[in-house]
C-alpha cells in the first residue's frame, strides 16, 4: 500500500519525501482536531471503578 502512495506521488525522491511529510502532517492534524475529540465520549477511560474504602492509607 505505501509503494503504491509513494509511486502515485510526483516529482523525484525529494518531492515525494516533502509531500509525504505534508500527508502524515494533515493526517495526524485531522486525527487530533476531529477525530479523537469525537471518540473521547464514546470510550471507558473516565470508568474507575477503584473504590476509596479500599483500606489503603494515604
Amino acid at each position: 500500500m505505501y509503494g503504491w502512495i509513494w509511486r502515485q506521488l510526483p516529482g523525484n525522491a525529494w518531492v515525494r519525501a516533502l509531500i509525504s511529510l505534508v500527508l502524515v502532517l494533515a493526517v495526524v492534524y485531522v486525527l487530533f482536531q476531529y477525530v479523537f475529540p469525537w471518540a473521547e465520549p464514546l470510550l471507558p477511560f473516565n470508568d474507575v471503578t477503584v473504590d476509596e474504602g479500599s483500606g489503603a492509607t494515604p
